[in-house]
């Protein structure tokens, strides 16, 4: 699975959220290479887009028992199911619409996500995956819960479940990924003890479960339900890691995993976005990059065109780029943002001069994508009628519209808009230098 993938057709699911008890709807879209797996929370007047990656990931301190991400105060709980059915099947670019803030439960596995996408299938698009490639051993613990990631060609799973408890029988399990889905363990459900479903139920929690989406285990066996398979706890502990682990996009490496759980394998997605955030500065790529029109460009792409690197590359991703035209770009603000440490602190507000630069960098991949003036480096000289609309703070995504004004062989002009949502927080007109390196 070399290149990237997007499903042929719309697809719906309705059903209770396991947590909220809430009723949610969702509507899975095809979308363009480079996109993503972008959820779009459609019940709220200001509809909120939230990409689902390292930086939209919320606490599970906050959040237990599920993985969530969210932007600012918007959230979708509970992704972790239908993530596993895009990392099994292979799809990249999906655009979900979501009426509620938790992805339906259904059953209690990906069982009825995979079917349906298996029944519409997908399309392979012309655009090359980009996958993290582990290169050195990582890994995170917690007591007796750890992870380990080792390098390995491809993606390898194994998981040793030990839940402490003699009603839940450890077990081992090593599945190896390969894009095929000969043993069906995504139907694996989720599970509990008996005796912790109260203690959910007044946490808030597990109010959509019931005994058909979630195997309760008693003191007497299974409550009103029976396993699918003998060795079903393991399998679903392993179809949350994969789920888990999509949030960092396609990876290779081995995971092995000991008693892990939601919270320990979201510390190991705190780990690969330090990691990958370490060989985006080192991979510098100085040979010019041939860009196609409608495409979006990652941000290993970006890198080929601009000189920036962390801490100071300010754009996540280009969404879509007209050569000589117009470009779209986003930054996802998080609270771990360094300019955070020692600007307003207290209540953390993204700096405005970071903000201009941030347009800056996406015009200068709009002008460096021309046939002209590829290779060349785009110096940002004068910045004019810059105008602040709206703070911009932890949680926010910034989306970047830059349209092309004179652009000459020497010189360039723009005219850049930043949006949060719907709301314009900052504009301006920004001038380059174009030189040679």
């Amino acid at each position: 699975m070399d290149m990237q993938r997007t499903i042929n057709s719309k697809i719906s699911f309705e059903g209770v959220g396991l947590h909220t008890g809430n009723n949610s709807k969702i509507e899975i879209l095809p979308a363009n290479p480079n996109t993503g797996v972008i959820f779009v929370r459609k019940d709220l007047e200001e509809q909120v887009l939230i990409k689902a990656d390292f930086y939209a990931l919320l606490d599970p301190d906050n959040f237990p028992r599920r993985t969530s991400i969210g932007s600012k105060d918007v959230y979708v709980h509970t992704v972790e199911h239908l993530m596993a059915a895009f990392h099994l099947l292979g799809i990249d670019n999906v655009q979900i619409n979501i009426w509620g803030e938790e992805i339906p439960g259904l059953d209690g596995s990906s069982k009825e996500f995979i079917d349906k996408i298996n029944e519409i299938g997908w399309t392979e698009q012309a655009t090359k995956r980009s996958r993290l490639i582990v290169k050195e051993p990582l890994w995170v613990e917690d007591g007796s819960a750890s992870i380990f990631v080792l390098p390995y060609k491809g993606l390898r799973i194994s998981y040793v479940l030990d839940y402490d408890s003699d009603l839940i029988p450890a077990g081992y399990k090593d599945i190896i990924l390969n894009g095929t889905l000969n043993d069906p363990f995504y139907e694996a459900r989720t599970f509990c003890l008996e005796k912790e479903v109260k203690p959910l139920l007044d946490m808030g929690l597990g109010k959509g479960a019931n005994y058909k989406n979630t195997l309760v285990v008693s003191e007497k066996g299974i409550v009103e339900n029976e396993l699918r398979f003998p060795d079903e706890f393991v399998k679903h502990k392993i179809l949350d890691l994969i789920g888990d682990l999509y949030i960092s996009g396609p990876i290779s490496g081995h995971v092995i995993a000991v008693k892990g759980g939601h919270s320990l394998n979201i510390k190991l997605l705190q780990k690969l976005r330090k990691y990958k955030e370490r060989l985006r500065g080192a991979a510098i790529d100085t040979k010019p990059l041939e860009i196609s029109n409608g495409e979006g460009l990652t941000v290993e792409e970006i890198m080929q065109i601009l000189p920036h690197r962390f801490p100071f590359l300010l754009i996540d991703r280009i969404i879509s780029i007209e050569k000589g035209v117009k470009a779209v770009g986003i930054k996802s603000v998080t609270m771990n943002e360094y300019f955070f440490q020692g600007h307003f602190p207290i209540k953390p507000v993204m700096p405005g001069v970071l903000i201009v630069e941030a347009m800056a960098q996406v015009g200068g991949v709009l002008m460096l994508g021309c046939e002209e003036h590829r290779g060349k480096l785009a110096y940002f000289m004068a910045a004019n009628n810059i105008k602040f609309r709206k703070t911009v703070v932890p949680g926010d995504q910034l989306v970047m519209e830059v349209v092309a004004g004179k652009i000459r062989s020497k010189t360039g002009i723009v005219k850049a808009k930043a949006f949060v949502g719907s709301k314009l927080v900052c504009e301006g007109e920004l001038t380059f230098i174009l030189v040679e390196p």
